[in-house]
């Protein structure tokens, strides 16, 4: 039986935990270290810690404390790992604690966070789901239910000091751009909710001065909230610093292509089973700069779907010119529109798209001046038909599907 290297206690805050960190920084110290071939178990707190509670008031996703976020578990590290080697991770399995057998979704308000779509949605709304095995539904969401494919949100390994300026000197001058844009453009370090693991003293202060936040994905991994990395892939990742220093976190009970309510899956906390290797040189060897990695064998099994298509005029009739992210949030914002003529509200469709194994695809990228993307939706999740018919859209439920998200109360 593989052995847990970090534990998390729920009922404790993740800042009393030395094995848990929230910035990206080389001088982090190792909380556990392993051998090449070693599996291993880690356990997770939720991405902010517990601070969402399993209730109908989404007060807490509204004033949830973003400078905090995420809790990492580790740094692992790696003997022999080195400087331009790749850290091979294979992710074995992935699981829920049995006494948290839950997760939520949320929109962030709009000056808290946003998200994809955040001048549709600016308010702060939050679903809760329960998890029974491999299946989970929403008492906030009727009418759907769906198999996870469980995953880390975010997963990656140290930075070098060089990478980390690299980081940080990028996005300060990105925010420079227009520093009073609400949400803004960049996460910048923040020292205040910094936590280091076992750094302390005038250390501590100093790394967590520069910290990079841990918002976005980055040369290393780290929060790229791919729903795939599932139990059975394998990743490849570069290393950096001495020993690798692997972390995990934010892990995903399920989720949909692009994870578009930034909270956008189901946020649980839980644990998870690695084994790692090294390739020696693996770095220069395969001209590896972001991770690869091979996916799940093991998806949940949906082969009929809908497909909504977006192109980048925005919603304002204005023309882009092959703008993929704009043609996504159109073909997310005509599925929203669809699901509506089904009985929900625009918040359960768009918490729908967030949760559930919709798939994202760039569709077309040559054709000027627009670029095409689909989001493609599994009909299976539904306890009704969404699929289109001469008599119009029909609900079969008894009208319970009406029931609204948790709003934001005062």
């Amino acid at each position: 039986m593989a052995e847990t290297i970090i534990k998390v206690d729920l009922k404790e805050s993740p800042y009393t935990n030395e094995k848990i960190h929230n910035r990206w920084h080389p001088d982090i110290p190792m909380a556990v270290k392993v051998k090449p071939g070693d599996d291993f178990k880690i356990e997770c707190y939720d991405w902010t810690g517990g601070q969402i509670s399993n209730n109908d008031d989404a007060a807490d996703v509204r004033d949830v404390d973003l400078s905090q976020v995420h809790f990492l578990s580790g740094p692992v590290g790696v003997e022999g790992a080195e400087p331009g080697d790749l850290l091979v991770v294979d992710i074995l399995d992935i699981g829920t604690f049995d006494e948290s057998l839950w997760g939520f979704n949320g929109f962030f308000s709009k000056k808290n966070g946003g998200g994809f779509l955040t001048d549709h949605f600016p308010e702060a709304q939050k679903s809760i789901w329960d998890i029974n095995g491999m299946f989970t539904k929403s008492r906030h969401v009727p009418g759907v239910e769906y198999a996870g494919l469980i995953h880390p949100g975010l997963i990656g390994c140290l930075p070098s000091k060089s990478l980390l300026e690299e980081w940080n000197t990028r996005e300060q001058a990105l925010y420079d751009t227009d520093p009073d844009k609400t949400p803004p453009l960049a996460t910048l370090p923040y020292a205040d909710t910094a936590h280091m693991g076992t750094l302390s003293g005038d250390a501590k202060a100093k790394a967590a001065a520069e910290g990079a936040r841990t918002v976005p994905p980055r040369e290393h991994g780290g929060n790229c909230d791919i729903k795939d990395l599932s139990r059975g892939s394998k990743i490849y990742f570069p290393v950096y610093v001495k020993e690798a220093g692997l972390s995990v976190g934010d892990l995903h009970f399920s989720q949909g292509d692009g994870e578009i309510t930034f909270c956008g899956a189901i946020e649980m906390a839980g644990w998870i089973h690695l084994r790692v290797n090294l390739i020696k040189g693996g770095m220069e060897k395969y001209a590896i700069k972001n991770p690869i990695f091979k996916p799940s064998p093991i998806t949940p099994k949906y082969d009929d779907y809908l497909i909504f298509e977006g192109i980048s005029v925005d919603e304002g009739g204005k023309q882009h010119y092959l703008d993929v992210h704009i043609a996504y949030r159109q073909a997310c914002l005509n599925a929203i529109n669809y699901l509506e003529k089904f009985g929900y509200s625009r918040a359960q469709a768009y918490a729908i798209l967030g949760t559930a194994p919709v798939q994202g695809h760039i569709s077309g990228v040559v054709d000027i001046p627009n670029a095409c993307a689909t989001l493609w939706l599994p009909t299976d999740i539904f306890e009704f038909n969404v699929q289109p018919g001469s008599d119009g859209p029909t609900i079969e439920l008894d009208g319970s599907v009406q029931v609204p998200l948790a709003p934001d109360l005062d």
